[in-house]
């Protein structure tokens, strides 16, 4: 999935928002609170260099970083983030599943209060 596809389908999601942070990463948020983002990481800075990281449940983040081309996000691995590193290591529609997944991990731990504002319940 390219950064154009990454962005149409994180924007496709209930109440997101996207800032531009930490460098060039196109960060996903619901309600504040990041779910997923694309960044150039690495030594080349080319559309081809840029990984998808997200959110994940427990027992995901045990099965993807045991694929091969997912690794544990820098940084944020301690709180089962995984990052994407090549582009075949999972069909685009299980990308969207698990983008998906981030999203409602995030959002149902947003207030109740925050998630009716959001139009979420």
């Amino acid at each position: 999935m390219d950064l154009k596809a990454f962005d149409a389908f994180c924007n496709s999601l209930p109440a997101t928002t996207m800032v531009v942070q930490w460098g060039d990463a196109h960060v996903w948020k619901v309600g504040g609170k990041v779910f997923a983002l694309c960044g150039p990481w690495g030594e080349e800075r080319s559309d081809k260099s840029w990984k998808i990281v997200f959110k994940t449940s427990d027992l995901a983040f045990q099965i993807l970083t045991e694929q091969p081309g997912i690794v544990t996000a820098p940084y944020l691995g301690r709180f089962k983030w995984v990052q994407i590193q090549d582009e075949n290591a999972m069909s685009k529609d299980d990308l969207k599943t698990y983008i998906k997944a981030a999203y409602e991990i995030v959002s149902k731990k947003l207030t109740q209060s925050k998630r009716t504002e959001l139009g979420l319940i």
